[in-house]
């Protein structure tokens, strides 16, 4: 007999650079699937549409903000999305509508497009379908975004949750 192996879940987070509102996702998310049990099932990453930022850690701004509440950051290294993401991932989640113009343009085909969706979608108390890019403001605008992508990604985990509890 052969063990039957799984396949983890595949999310990516993609906003512009890479350096703000994704890695904070991608953060965020994995401590709701760690918590839950379920680490080994679902495997989330994130990405930028530009490549500005390409290797670089996360602004210091964003670590910051994830440190005050209790996340690590500090492993984070920006990439840029590409056509192969589309391949890896089951779920392609887009921070703000200006991303999930970029990431439809760039989907080869239907099953590429039916694969994207935005973070706040998710969320049904939220007022706005786009988490604002923090990057030309202050240290309370980070908090902000961190509690609006927390509030989404709960909702998307509590969403995959059952699915994946089954899967077991």
């Amino acid at each position: 007999m052969t063990a039957s192996v799984i396949e983890p879940f595949r999310v990516v987070f993609v906003c512009t650079g890479n350096i703000c509102r994704s890695p904070m996702a991608d953060i965020v998310f994995r401590r709701f699937a760690d918590a839950a049990g379920l680490g080994h099932r679902i495997a989330s990453s994130s990405a930028g549409t530009g490549d500005w930022h390409v290797g670089e850690r996360a602004d210091q701004r964003t670590l910051d903000a994830l440190a005050r509440r209790g996340y690590d950051g500090t492993r984070h290294r920006a990439r840029q999305f590409t056509h192969d993401d589309f391949v890896r991932n089951d779920l392609i989640v887009a921070l703000d509508r200006s991303h999930e113009r970029i990431l439809r343009g760039w989907a080869r085909g239907h099953s590429d497009a039916d694969k994207i969706a935005l973070l706040m979608s998710f969320d049904n108390a939220a007022h706005t379908l786009d988490v604002p890019d923090p990057y030309y403001a202050g240290p309370a605008m980070f908090d902000e975004v961190l509690g609006m992508i927390e509030s989404a990604s709960r909702a998307l985990f509590r969403q995959l949750e059952p699915a994946m509890r089954t899967a077991i």
